[in-house]
Protein backbone atom coordinates (compact mmCIF):
# COMPACT_ATOMS: atom_id res chain seq x y z
CA UNK A 1 0.00 0.00 0.00
CA UNK A 2 1.26 3.58 -1.01
CA UNK A 3 -0.43 7.08 -0.38
CA UNK A 4 -1.36 7.28 -3.95
CA UNK A 5 -3.62 3.74 -3.63
CA UNK A 6 -4.88 4.42 -0.17
CA UNK A 7 -6.31 7.72 -1.22
CA UNK A 8 -7.71 6.38 -4.44
CA UNK A 9 -9.30 3.46 -2.45
CA UNK A 10 -11.07 6.20 -0.32
CA UNK A 11 -12.62 7.85 -3.10
CA UNK A 12 -9.73 10.92 -3.09
CA UNK A 13 -9.64 12.10 -6.83
CA UNK A 14 -7.83 15.12 -8.16
CA UNK A 15 -11.58 17.19 -8.62
CA UNK A 16 -12.67 16.12 -5.45
CA UNK A 17 -11.67 19.83 -4.19
CA UNK A 18 -11.86 22.53 -6.59
CA UNK A 19 -9.21 24.86 -7.30
CA UNK A 20 -10.93 27.85 -5.72
CA UNK A 21 -11.24 25.69 -2.25
CA UNK A 22 -7.12 24.82 -2.59
CA UNK A 23 -6.42 28.61 -3.11
CA UNK A 24 -8.08 29.57 -0.36
CA UNK A 25 -6.55 26.87 2.06
CA UNK A 26 -3.60 27.90 0.63
CA UNK A 27 -4.00 31.45 0.99
CA UNK A 28 -5.58 31.85 3.96
CA UNK A 29 -4.88 28.38 5.76
CA UNK A 30 -8.21 27.35 6.27
CA UNK A 31 -11.02 25.51 4.08
CA UNK A 32 -14.66 25.15 5.38
CA UNK A 33 -16.32 22.60 4.20
CA UNK A 34 -20.04 22.39 4.50
CA UNK A 35 -22.67 19.53 4.84
CA UNK A 36 -19.61 16.75 5.52
CA UNK A 37 -22.05 15.28 8.38
CA UNK A 38 -25.92 15.23 7.95
CA UNK A 39 -27.57 15.97 11.41
CA UNK A 40 -28.27 12.71 11.79
CA UNK A 41 -24.97 11.96 12.15
CA UNK A 42 -24.18 14.90 13.92
CA UNK A 43 -26.78 13.77 17.09
CA UNK A 44 -24.99 10.45 16.89
CA UNK A 45 -22.14 11.35 17.75
CA UNK A 46 -23.34 13.76 19.66
CA UNK A 47 -24.69 10.80 21.70
CA UNK A 48 -22.12 8.80 21.83
CA UNK A 49 -19.85 11.57 23.03
CA UNK A 50 -21.76 11.94 25.90
CA UNK A 51 -21.42 8.39 26.74
CA UNK A 52 -18.04 7.88 26.22
CA UNK A 53 -17.49 11.48 28.57
CA UNK A 54 -19.70 9.70 31.45
CA UNK A 55 -18.24 6.16 30.90
CA UNK A 56 -14.65 7.77 31.30
CA UNK A 57 -14.93 10.22 34.09
CA UNK A 58 -12.11 11.66 35.45
CA UNK A 59 -9.90 9.80 32.85
CA UNK A 60 -11.06 11.04 29.87
CA UNK A 61 -8.95 12.59 27.36
CA UNK A 62 -6.03 10.92 29.42
CA UNK A 63 -4.10 9.29 25.88
CA UNK A 64 -3.53 12.60 25.24
CA UNK A 65 -4.11 15.04 27.59
CA UNK A 66 -6.69 17.36 29.73
CA UNK A 67 -7.58 20.72 29.75
CA UNK A 68 -9.29 22.61 32.42
CA UNK A 69 -12.80 24.22 31.23
CA UNK A 70 -13.47 21.41 28.60
CA UNK A 71 -14.69 18.11 28.21
CA UNK A 72 -12.04 16.15 26.21
CA UNK A 73 -11.69 12.17 24.98
CA UNK A 74 -8.89 10.75 23.31
CA UNK A 75 -8.18 7.93 21.01
CA UNK A 76 -11.42 7.87 19.22
CA UNK A 77 -10.23 5.35 16.65
CA UNK A 78 -11.00 2.62 18.84
CA UNK A 79 -14.25 3.92 20.43
CA UNK A 80 -16.92 4.05 17.68
CA UNK A 81 -16.97 2.57 14.25
CA UNK A 82 -19.23 6.17 13.38
CA UNK A 83 -15.73 8.12 14.01
CA UNK A 84 -14.45 6.62 10.71
CA UNK A 85 -15.11 9.46 8.81
CA UNK A 86 -13.01 11.66 10.30
CA UNK A 87 -9.83 9.95 9.02
CA UNK A 88 -11.75 8.74 5.54
CA UNK A 89 -13.91 11.16 4.04
CA UNK A 90 -12.58 12.13 0.45
CA UNK A 91 -12.75 15.60 0.80
CA UNK A 92 -10.95 15.95 4.19
CA UNK A 93 -8.23 14.01 2.99
CA UNK A 94 -7.84 15.74 -0.34
CA UNK A 95 -7.55 18.89 2.27
CA UNK A 96 -4.81 16.96 3.79
CA UNK A 97 -2.71 16.12 0.84
CA UNK A 98 -3.14 19.28 -0.63
CA UNK A 99 -1.13 20.64 2.33
CA UNK A 100 1.17 17.70 3.60
CA UNK A 101 2.10 15.18 0.83
CA UNK A 102 2.62 12.16 2.10
CA UNK A 103 0.54 12.08 5.71
CA UNK A 104 -1.40 10.09 8.46
CA UNK A 105 -3.65 10.56 10.85
CA UNK A 106 -2.03 11.71 14.21
CA UNK A 107 -4.49 11.66 16.41
CA UNK A 108 -8.68 11.95 16.36
CA UNK A 109 -9.87 13.45 19.83
CA UNK A 110 -13.30 15.16 20.86
CA UNK A 111 -13.34 19.10 22.57
CA UNK A 112 -16.20 20.48 24.35
CA UNK A 113 -15.96 24.28 25.94
CA UNK A 114 -17.65 24.60 28.64
CA UNK A 115 -19.92 27.67 29.54
CA UNK A 116 -17.52 30.42 30.59
CA UNK A 117 -14.16 28.35 29.42
CA UNK A 118 -12.61 27.45 26.45
CA UNK A 119 -10.12 30.93 25.74
CA UNK A 120 -6.63 29.61 24.72
CA UNK A 121 -4.01 31.73 23.66
CA UNK A 122 -3.15 32.16 20.16
CA UNK A 123 -0.63 29.27 18.82
CA UNK A 124 0.27 26.90 15.99
CA UNK A 125 0.30 23.01 16.48
CA UNK A 126 4.23 22.60 15.90
CA UNK A 127 7.12 23.61 18.10
CA UNK A 128 8.85 25.92 15.92
CA UNK A 129 8.04 27.92 12.69
CA UNK A 130 7.95 26.66 8.79
CA UNK A 131 9.24 28.61 5.66
CA UNK A 132 5.99 28.88 3.20
CA UNK A 133 5.34 25.09 1.76
CA UNK A 134 7.09 22.96 4.00
CA UNK A 135 4.12 22.07 6.35
CA UNK A 136 4.15 19.85 8.96
CA UNK A 137 0.82 19.26 10.03
CA UNK A 138 -2.91 20.34 9.68
CA UNK A 139 -5.87 19.41 11.79
CA UNK A 140 -9.78 19.51 10.92
CA UNK A 141 -12.54 20.59 13.21
CA UNK A 142 -15.46 18.66 12.77
CA UNK A 143 -17.89 21.14 14.06
CA UNK A 144 -20.81 18.98 16.57
CA UNK A 145 -22.70 22.60 17.42
CA UNK A 146 -23.02 25.49 15.22
CA UNK A 147 -20.33 27.87 15.54
CA UNK A 148 -20.98 31.00 17.01
CA UNK A 149 -19.58 34.61 17.89
CA UNK A 150 -20.73 33.65 21.21
CA UNK A 151 -20.03 29.79 22.02
CA UNK A 152 -16.24 29.68 21.97
CA UNK A 153 -15.84 29.87 17.90
CA UNK A 154 -12.34 29.10 16.90
CA UNK A 155 -9.69 31.98 15.77
CA UNK A 156 -7.44 32.43 13.20
CA UNK A 157 -5.11 34.61 11.84
CA UNK A 158 -5.66 34.16 8.03
CA UNK A 159 -2.73 34.03 6.58
CA UNK A 160 -0.39 33.70 9.64
CA UNK A 161 1.00 30.11 8.78
CA UNK A 162 2.85 31.92 5.83
CA UNK A 163 4.53 34.39 8.03
CA UNK A 164 7.60 32.24 9.69
CA UNK A 165 7.00 33.07 13.10
CA UNK A 166 5.27 32.08 15.88
CA UNK A 167 2.54 34.37 18.12
CA UNK A 168 4.96 34.73 20.72
CA UNK A 169 7.30 35.89 18.54
CA UNK A 170 5.04 38.89 17.33
CA UNK A 171 2.19 39.61 20.35
CA UNK A 172 3.55 40.46 24.19
CA UNK A 173 0.51 38.27 25.28
CA UNK A 174 -0.72 35.72 22.55
CA UNK A 175 -3.80 35.39 24.83
CA UNK A 176 -4.99 38.80 23.69
CA UNK A 177 -6.99 39.66 20.58
CA UNK A 178 -5.26 40.07 17.15
CA UNK A 179 -6.25 42.82 15.08
CA UNK A 180 -6.21 40.35 12.18
CA UNK A 181 -8.19 37.51 14.08
CA UNK A 182 -11.60 36.40 12.35
CA UNK A 183 -14.01 33.09 14.33
CA UNK A 184 -14.56 30.38 12.05
CA UNK A 185 -18.09 30.21 12.43
CA UNK A 186 -20.73 27.15 10.87
CA UNK A 187 -23.27 24.85 10.78
CA UNK A 188 -22.84 22.03 13.09
CA UNK A 189 -21.79 19.34 10.39
CA UNK A 190 -19.09 21.64 8.84
CA UNK A 191 -15.77 20.58 8.74
CA UNK A 192 -13.40 23.33 8.56
CA UNK A 193 -9.75 21.98 7.75
CA UNK A 194 -6.79 24.47 8.95
CA UNK A 195 -2.73 24.45 8.50
CA UNK A 196 -1.84 23.44 11.56
CA UNK A 197 1.06 26.49 11.41
CA UNK A 198 -1.92 29.26 10.90
CA UNK A 199 -1.93 30.97 14.37
CA UNK A 200 -5.40 30.08 16.25
CA UNK A 201 -7.03 29.06 19.45
CA UNK A 202 -10.53 28.75 21.17
CA UNK A 203 -12.59 31.48 22.42
CA UNK A 204 -14.56 32.06 25.74
CA UNK A 205 -17.98 30.09 25.43
CA UNK A 206 -20.43 32.85 26.59
CA UNK A 207 -23.38 30.59 26.53
CA UNK A 208 -24.91 28.15 28.79
CA UNK A 209 -24.07 25.01 26.75
CA UNK A 210 -20.76 23.40 25.73
CA UNK A 211 -19.44 23.94 22.49
CA UNK A 212 -18.30 20.70 20.84
CA UNK A 213 -16.31 19.40 18.30
CA UNK A 214 -14.17 16.89 17.17
CA UNK A 215 -10.39 17.46 16.02
CA UNK A 216 -9.23 14.98 13.57
CA UNK A 217 -5.46 16.05 13.35
CA UNK A 218 -2.96 14.85 10.64
CA UNK A 219 0.78 15.04 10.55
CA UNK A 220 3.54 14.26 7.73
CA UNK A 221 4.43 10.40 7.41
CA UNK A 222 7.99 10.87 8.96
CA UNK A 223 6.98 12.61 11.95
CA UNK A 224 5.70 10.97 15.09
CA UNK A 225 1.98 11.10 16.24
CA UNK A 226 0.11 12.61 18.98
CA UNK A 227 -1.53 9.45 20.11
CA UNK A 228 0.78 6.17 18.81
CA UNK A 229 -2.16 4.36 16.46
CA UNK A 230 0.42 1.27 16.12
CA UNK A 231 0.33 1.32 20.06
CA UNK A 232 -3.18 1.88 20.76
CA UNK A 233 -5.39 0.01 17.94
CA UNK A 234 -7.41 -3.06 19.21
CA UNK A 235 -7.59 -6.16 17.07
CA UNK A 236 -11.54 -5.38 16.58
CA UNK A 237 -10.81 -1.76 15.21
CA UNK A 238 -7.94 -3.01 12.82
CA UNK A 239 -10.18 -6.10 11.67
CA UNK A 240 -13.11 -3.93 10.83
CA UNK A 241 -11.02 -0.85 9.03
CA UNK A 242 -9.77 -1.57 5.44
CA UNK A 243 -6.08 -1.56 4.45
CA UNK A 244 -6.17 1.77 2.95
CA UNK A 245 -7.89 3.61 6.46
CA UNK A 246 -4.69 0.98 7.98
CA UNK A 247 -2.01 3.14 5.78
CA UNK A 248 -3.74 6.30 7.15
CA UNK A 249 -3.36 5.22 10.97
CA UNK A 250 0.17 4.18 9.62
CA UNK A 251 -0.91 0.66 11.76
CA UNK A 252 0.37 -3.13 10.45
CA UNK A 253 -0.83 -6.35 12.09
Amino acid sequence: MDMATALRDLGVTDDVLTQDEKDQLDRDGFLPLEGILAAEEVSAINKRLAELTAAEGDRAGLEVHQERGTDRLADLVNKDPRFEVCFSHPRVLAAMRHVLGEFKLSSLNSRAALPGEGHQGLHADFGHPVQPGEYEVCNSIWLLDDFTPSNGATRVVPGSHRRGTMPGDEMPNPGADHPDQIQLLGKAGTVVVFNSHLWHGGTQNRTNKPRRALHSYFTQRHLPQQLDQQTYIRLNTYTRLTPAQHFILDVTT
